[in-house]
Protein backbone atom coordinates (compact mmCIF):
# COMPACT_ATOMS: atom_id res chain seq x y z
CA UNK A 1 0.00 0.00 0.00
CA UNK A 2 1.78 3.52 -0.62
CA UNK A 3 2.50 5.42 2.08
CA UNK A 4 -0.19 8.41 1.27
CA UNK A 5 -3.36 5.75 0.65
CA UNK A 6 -5.72 5.88 3.57
CA UNK A 7 -5.34 3.58 6.48
CA UNK A 8 -7.96 0.83 7.06
CA UNK A 9 -10.16 0.60 9.41
CA UNK A 10 -8.29 0.02 12.80
CA UNK A 11 -11.05 -2.02 14.22
CA UNK A 12 -11.03 -4.88 11.96
CA UNK A 13 -7.59 -4.46 11.25
CA UNK A 14 -6.99 -5.18 15.43
CA UNK A 15 -9.27 -8.54 14.96
CA UNK A 16 -7.04 -9.21 11.77
CA UNK A 17 -4.13 -9.03 14.02
CA UNK A 18 -5.21 -10.98 16.74
CA UNK A 19 -5.87 -13.96 14.16
CA UNK A 20 -2.61 -13.64 13.30
CA UNK A 21 -1.15 -14.00 16.65
CA UNK A 22 -3.03 -17.30 17.64
CA UNK A 23 -1.30 -18.61 14.36
CA UNK A 24 1.68 -17.90 15.29
CA UNK A 25 1.10 -19.62 18.84
CA UNK A 26 -0.17 -16.86 20.31
CA UNK A 27 -2.60 -17.69 23.50
CA UNK A 28 -3.58 -13.67 23.27
CA UNK A 29 -3.12 -9.90 22.63
CA UNK A 30 -3.96 -7.04 23.98
CA UNK A 31 -3.53 -3.04 22.86
CA UNK A 32 -2.68 -0.42 24.73
CA UNK A 33 -0.97 3.28 24.78
CA UNK A 34 2.98 3.83 24.32
CA UNK A 35 2.53 4.79 28.42
CA UNK A 36 2.90 3.60 31.69
CA UNK A 37 0.77 4.61 34.29
CA UNK A 38 2.61 7.22 36.85
CA UNK A 39 1.99 4.51 40.09
CA UNK A 40 3.86 1.85 38.16
CA UNK A 41 6.93 4.35 37.80
CA UNK A 42 6.31 4.98 41.15
CA UNK A 43 6.33 1.68 42.27
CA UNK A 44 9.54 0.85 40.54
CA UNK A 45 11.59 4.21 42.01
CA UNK A 46 10.39 2.74 45.51
CA UNK A 47 11.72 -0.49 44.39
CA UNK A 48 14.84 0.34 43.35
CA UNK A 49 15.30 2.57 46.70
CA UNK A 50 14.94 -0.69 48.92
CA UNK A 51 18.11 -2.02 46.99
CA UNK A 52 15.62 -4.70 46.44
CA UNK A 53 17.11 -5.33 42.74
CA UNK A 54 20.42 -6.52 44.20
CA UNK A 55 23.29 -6.65 41.64
CA UNK A 56 20.77 -5.47 38.98
CA UNK A 57 22.42 -2.95 38.46
CA UNK A 58 20.43 -2.34 34.60
CA UNK A 59 16.98 -2.07 36.72
CA UNK A 60 18.33 1.21 37.58
CA UNK A 61 19.31 2.35 34.28
CA UNK A 62 17.06 4.29 31.71
CA UNK A 63 14.56 4.91 34.07
CA UNK A 64 13.56 7.73 31.69
CA UNK A 65 12.89 5.00 29.27
CA UNK A 66 10.88 2.56 31.32
CA UNK A 67 8.59 5.81 32.43
CA UNK A 68 8.27 6.61 28.70
CA UNK A 69 8.33 3.80 26.28
CA UNK A 70 7.13 5.70 22.71
CA UNK A 71 10.94 7.10 23.24
CA UNK A 72 12.29 3.69 22.36
CA UNK A 73 10.45 3.85 18.84
CA UNK A 74 9.78 6.84 17.05
CA UNK A 75 6.75 6.97 16.56
CA UNK A 76 4.67 4.70 18.87
CA UNK A 77 1.63 4.69 19.45
CA UNK A 78 0.66 1.63 20.83
CA UNK A 79 2.39 -1.09 22.17
CA UNK A 80 0.80 -5.08 21.12
CA UNK A 81 1.07 -7.19 24.02
CA UNK A 82 1.39 -10.58 23.77
CA UNK A 83 1.11 -13.66 26.02
CA UNK A 84 2.62 -17.60 25.03
CA UNK A 85 2.17 -20.21 27.11
CA UNK A 86 5.20 -22.14 28.56
CA UNK A 87 4.43 -25.02 31.12
CA UNK A 88 5.41 -28.39 29.54
CA UNK A 89 2.80 -31.11 29.81
CA UNK A 90 3.51 -34.04 31.92
CA UNK A 91 6.38 -32.51 34.46
CA UNK A 92 6.38 -33.69 37.63
CA UNK A 93 7.05 -30.67 39.39
CA UNK A 94 5.69 -31.05 42.47
CA UNK A 95 6.46 -34.30 42.87
CA UNK A 96 10.25 -33.33 42.09
CA UNK A 97 10.45 -31.23 44.73
CA UNK A 98 10.22 -33.47 47.05
CA UNK A 99 12.82 -35.79 45.34
CA UNK A 100 16.22 -34.06 46.74
CA UNK A 101 18.28 -36.13 44.78
CA UNK A 102 16.59 -35.11 41.79
CA UNK A 103 17.54 -31.51 40.35
CA UNK A 104 14.71 -28.64 39.82
CA UNK A 105 14.49 -26.36 36.99
CA UNK A 106 12.25 -23.53 36.72
CA UNK A 107 9.67 -24.63 33.98
CA UNK A 108 10.40 -21.78 31.76
CA UNK A 109 14.03 -23.04 31.42
CA UNK A 110 13.60 -26.82 30.76
CA UNK A 111 13.40 -26.53 26.65
CA UNK A 112 14.82 -23.64 24.24
CA UNK A 113 15.28 -19.91 25.29
CA UNK A 114 11.94 -17.83 24.56
CA UNK A 115 13.77 -15.07 23.67
CA UNK A 116 14.57 -15.72 20.03
CA UNK A 117 11.76 -17.79 19.25
CA UNK A 118 8.95 -15.03 20.35
CA UNK A 119 11.03 -12.14 18.82
CA UNK A 120 10.72 -13.96 15.17
CA UNK A 121 7.41 -14.92 15.85
CA UNK A 122 6.64 -10.87 16.42
CA UNK A 123 8.94 -9.95 13.85
CA UNK A 124 6.94 -12.33 11.64
CA UNK A 125 3.87 -10.75 12.44
CA UNK A 126 5.23 -6.67 11.88
CA UNK A 127 5.84 -7.86 8.19
CA UNK A 128 2.59 -9.09 8.26
CA UNK A 129 0.60 -6.32 9.51
CA UNK A 130 3.24 -4.30 6.96
CA UNK A 131 1.83 -6.86 3.98
CA UNK A 132 -1.57 -5.73 5.08
CA UNK A 133 -1.25 -1.88 5.28
CA UNK A 134 2.34 -1.09 4.19
CA UNK A 135 5.22 0.21 5.73
CA UNK A 136 4.03 2.02 8.96
CA UNK A 137 6.74 1.19 11.41
CA UNK A 138 7.07 -1.72 14.20
CA UNK A 139 9.58 -2.80 16.53
CA UNK A 140 9.67 -6.35 18.47
CA UNK A 141 10.78 -6.47 22.15
CA UNK A 142 11.55 -9.67 24.12
CA UNK A 143 13.05 -8.60 27.30
CA UNK A 144 15.29 -6.76 24.95
CA UNK A 145 15.29 -2.90 26.38
CA UNK A 146 14.59 -1.42 29.59
CA UNK A 147 10.50 -1.39 29.02
CA UNK A 148 8.36 -2.48 32.23
CA UNK A 149 6.74 -4.78 30.17
CA UNK A 150 4.18 -5.91 33.24
CA UNK A 151 2.55 -2.81 33.78
CA UNK A 152 1.99 -2.88 29.89
CA UNK A 153 0.45 -6.14 29.77
CA UNK A 154 -1.82 -5.13 32.50
CA UNK A 155 -2.84 -1.91 30.44
CA UNK A 156 -3.39 -3.57 27.45
CA UNK A 157 -5.75 -5.95 29.35
CA UNK A 158 -3.71 -9.61 29.27
CA UNK A 159 -4.02 -9.84 33.39
CA UNK A 160 -3.30 -8.22 36.77
CA UNK A 161 -0.33 -8.16 38.91
CA UNK A 162 -0.20 -10.98 41.71
CA UNK A 163 1.13 -9.99 45.24
CA UNK A 164 4.22 -12.20 43.53
CA UNK A 165 5.02 -9.29 40.82
CA UNK A 166 3.90 -11.77 37.98
CA UNK A 167 1.23 -11.04 35.32
CA UNK A 168 -1.81 -13.29 36.36
CA UNK A 169 -4.44 -14.53 33.86
CA UNK A 170 -8.07 -15.70 35.04
CA UNK A 171 -8.36 -18.38 32.38
CA UNK A 172 -4.36 -19.17 32.24
CA UNK A 173 -2.73 -18.39 35.63
CA UNK A 174 0.88 -17.72 35.23
CA UNK A 175 2.98 -19.49 33.69
CA UNK A 176 3.58 -17.76 30.62
CA UNK A 177 6.02 -15.73 28.40
CA UNK A 178 5.41 -12.12 27.50
CA UNK A 179 6.16 -9.78 24.26
CA UNK A 180 5.54 -6.24 22.44
CA UNK A 181 5.17 -5.23 19.28
CA UNK A 182 5.73 -1.40 19.54
CA UNK A 183 3.42 -0.14 16.38
CA UNK A 184 3.09 3.83 14.52
CA UNK A 185 -0.34 2.70 13.68
CA UNK A 186 -3.53 4.14 15.93
CA UNK A 187 -4.92 0.75 16.69
CA UNK A 188 -7.69 0.88 19.62
CA UNK A 189 -6.97 0.12 22.71
CA UNK A 190 -8.07 -2.02 25.03
CA UNK A 191 -9.35 -2.03 28.36
CA UNK A 192 -6.69 -2.10 31.23
CA UNK A 193 -7.19 -4.90 33.42
CA UNK A 194 -7.89 -2.72 36.83
CA UNK A 195 -9.78 -5.81 38.96
CA UNK A 196 -7.13 -7.73 41.32
CA UNK A 197 -8.43 -11.31 41.72
CA UNK A 198 -5.94 -12.05 44.50
CA UNK A 199 -8.26 -11.34 47.33
CA UNK A 200 -6.72 -12.00 51.32
CA UNK A 201 -4.91 -15.22 49.75
CA UNK A 202 -1.12 -14.42 50.38
CA UNK A 203 -0.03 -18.24 48.97
CA UNK A 204 2.89 -16.95 47.11
CA UNK A 205 4.24 -14.85 50.43
CA UNK A 206 3.82 -17.88 52.48
CA UNK A 207 5.46 -20.36 50.37
CA UNK A 208 8.31 -18.55 49.00
CA UNK A 209 11.20 -21.04 50.44
CA UNK A 210 13.30 -17.93 51.28
CA UNK A 211 10.40 -15.40 52.92
CA UNK A 212 11.80 -13.08 49.37
CA UNK A 213 8.35 -11.72 49.08
CA UNK A 214 8.43 -9.18 51.43
CA UNK A 215 5.08 -7.54 50.78
CA UNK A 216 2.42 -7.90 48.63
CA UNK A 217 4.01 -6.68 45.16
CA UNK A 218 6.92 -6.67 47.04
CA UNK A 219 9.45 -9.09 46.34
CA UNK A 220 13.05 -8.40 47.40
CA UNK A 221 15.49 -10.18 44.61
CA UNK A 222 18.72 -10.37 46.92
CA UNK A 223 16.63 -13.45 48.61
CA UNK A 224 14.90 -14.76 45.31
CA UNK A 225 16.19 -18.21 44.65
CA UNK A 226 15.87 -17.32 40.69
CA UNK A 227 17.68 -13.96 41.63
CA UNK A 228 20.25 -15.97 43.28
CA UNK A 229 20.55 -19.10 40.96
CA UNK A 230 20.71 -16.84 37.58
CA UNK A 231 21.31 -13.25 38.05
CA UNK A 232 23.86 -13.15 41.25
CA UNK A 233 27.42 -14.58 40.02
CA UNK A 234 28.94 -14.38 43.38
CA UNK A 235 28.54 -16.20 46.49
CA UNK A 236 25.25 -17.36 47.91
CA UNK A 237 24.79 -16.03 51.41
CA UNK A 238 24.92 -18.89 53.46
CA UNK A 239 21.72 -18.56 55.79
CA UNK A 240 20.11 -18.92 52.37
CA UNK A 241 21.82 -21.92 51.07
CA UNK A 242 19.51 -24.17 53.09
CA UNK A 243 16.34 -23.17 51.98
CA UNK A 244 17.33 -23.54 48.24
CA UNK A 245 16.38 -27.36 48.69
CA UNK A 246 17.03 -28.95 45.12
CA UNK A 247 16.36 -25.64 43.28
CA UNK A 248 19.11 -25.53 40.91
CA UNK A 249 17.78 -22.83 38.37
CA UNK A 250 14.89 -20.46 39.14
CA UNK A 251 11.94 -20.91 41.15
CA UNK A 252 8.31 -21.59 41.05
CA UNK A 253 7.31 -22.29 44.27
CA UNK A 254 4.62 -18.64 44.28
CA UNK A 255 3.32 -19.90 40.65
CA UNK A 256 2.92 -23.10 41.87
CA UNK A 257 1.16 -22.46 44.98
CA UNK A 258 -1.43 -19.93 43.23
CA UNK A 259 -4.93 -21.20 43.01
CA UNK A 260 -5.25 -19.73 39.39
CA UNK A 261 -2.69 -21.71 38.33
CA UNK A 262 -5.45 -24.57 38.74
CA UNK A 263 -6.50 -23.06 35.05
CA UNK A 264 -3.01 -23.38 33.53
CA UNK A 265 -2.90 -24.98 29.60
CA UNK A 266 -0.21 -26.67 28.46
CA UNK A 267 1.96 -25.79 25.70
CA UNK A 268 1.54 -26.98 22.38
CA UNK A 269 5.32 -25.76 21.54
CA UNK A 270 7.68 -28.19 20.71
CA UNK A 271 10.09 -26.01 21.58
CA UNK A 272 9.02 -25.35 25.19
CA UNK A 273 9.41 -28.84 25.79
CA UNK A 274 11.69 -30.22 28.37
CA UNK A 275 15.37 -31.31 27.07
CA UNK A 276 18.13 -33.62 27.90
CA UNK A 277 16.14 -35.08 30.36
CA UNK A 278 16.26 -31.64 32.77
CA UNK A 279 13.13 -32.40 34.43
CA UNK A 280 13.61 -35.54 35.68
CA UNK A 281 17.90 -35.39 36.34
CA UNK A 282 19.92 -36.45 39.23
CA UNK A 283 21.55 -34.17 40.93
CA UNK A 284 24.97 -35.75 40.54
CA UNK A 285 24.87 -36.77 37.08
CA UNK A 286 24.54 -32.36 36.40
CA UNK A 287 27.20 -31.86 38.42
CA UNK A 288 29.37 -33.95 36.81
CA UNK A 289 28.92 -32.51 33.94
CA UNK A 290 32.19 -31.11 32.14
CA UNK A 291 32.16 -27.78 30.83
CA UNK A 292 31.94 -28.73 26.77
CA UNK A 293 29.01 -31.11 28.37
CA UNK A 294 27.47 -28.36 29.56
CA UNK A 295 28.07 -26.10 26.97
CA UNK A 296 26.80 -28.16 24.50
CA UNK A 297 23.62 -29.01 26.32
CA UNK A 298 22.50 -25.91 27.08
CA UNK A 299 23.05 -24.41 23.60
CA UNK A 300 19.80 -22.41 22.39
CA UNK A 301 18.87 -22.60 26.82
CA UNK A 302 18.10 -19.96 28.86
CA UNK A 303 20.55 -21.89 31.26
CA UNK A 304 23.26 -20.79 29.48
CA UNK A 305 22.86 -17.13 31.11
CA UNK A 306 24.06 -18.33 34.38
CA UNK A 307 27.20 -19.64 32.85
CA UNK A 308 29.18 -23.54 34.25
CA UNK A 309 30.87 -21.50 36.85
CA UNK A 310 27.34 -20.48 38.80
CA UNK A 311 25.99 -23.97 37.61
CA UNK A 312 28.29 -25.86 39.53
CA UNK A 313 27.75 -23.61 42.44
CA UNK A 314 23.95 -23.88 42.59
CA UNK A 315 24.63 -27.92 42.51
CA UNK A 316 26.98 -27.66 45.34
CA UNK A 317 24.02 -26.09 47.31
CA UNK A 318 21.65 -28.76 46.06
CA UNK A 319 23.90 -31.28 46.96
CA UNK A 320 24.62 -29.82 50.07
CA UNK A 321 20.66 -30.29 50.83
CA UNK A 322 20.56 -33.71 49.48
CA UNK A 323 20.40 -36.93 51.56
CA UNK A 324 23.37 -38.81 52.82
CA UNK A 325 24.88 -40.90 50.03
CA UNK A 326 28.27 -42.02 48.49
CA UNK A 327 27.57 -40.82 45.43
CA UNK A 328 26.77 -37.26 47.17
CA UNK A 329 29.69 -37.12 48.83
CA UNK A 330 32.42 -38.41 45.81
CA UNK A 331 31.05 -35.89 43.26
CA UNK A 332 31.82 -33.73 45.79
CA UNK A 333 34.69 -34.62 46.57
CA UNK A 334 35.81 -34.58 42.77
CA UNK A 335 35.16 -30.85 42.62
CA UNK A 336 36.87 -29.93 46.28
CA UNK A 337 40.23 -28.75 44.04
CA UNK A 338 37.96 -26.56 41.43
CA UNK A 339 40.51 -23.89 40.21
CA UNK A 340 37.23 -21.38 40.82
CA UNK A 341 37.38 -20.47 44.20
CA UNK A 342 33.41 -19.92 44.34
CA UNK A 343 32.63 -23.53 43.25
CA UNK A 344 35.22 -24.76 46.10
CA UNK A 345 33.52 -22.33 48.47
CA UNK A 346 30.38 -23.60 48.09
CA UNK A 347 31.58 -27.56 47.80
CA UNK A 348 33.06 -27.13 51.00
CA UNK A 349 29.87 -25.70 53.06
CA UNK A 350 27.79 -28.81 51.35
CA UNK A 351 30.82 -31.34 52.68
CA UNK A 352 30.59 -29.45 55.91
CA UNK A 353 26.76 -29.95 55.72
CA UNK A 354 27.02 -33.63 55.22
CA UNK A 355 29.90 -33.61 58.09
CA UNK A 356 27.91 -32.03 60.67
CA UNK A 357 24.31 -33.95 60.20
Amino acid sequence: MPSDSPLPDMEKLTEKIRIWARELGFQAMGVSKAEVPERDVEHLKQWLAKSFHGDMGYMAQHLALRANPAELHPGALRVLSFRMDYLPAETETVKLLGEPEKAYVSRYALGRDYHKLIRKRLTQLGKQIEAEVGEHGFRAFVDSAPIMERPIAQQAGLGWMGKHSLIINRQAGSFFFLGELFTNLPLPVDEPYETNHCGRCTSCMDKCPTGAIVAPYQVDARRCISYLTIENKGSIPEELRPLMGNRIYGCDDCQLVCPWNRFTKSTKESDFQPRHNLDASDLVDLFNWTEEQFLERTAGSPIRRAGYESWLRNIAVALGNAPFCDDVISALNSRLNSPSKLVKEHVSWALHQHLTD
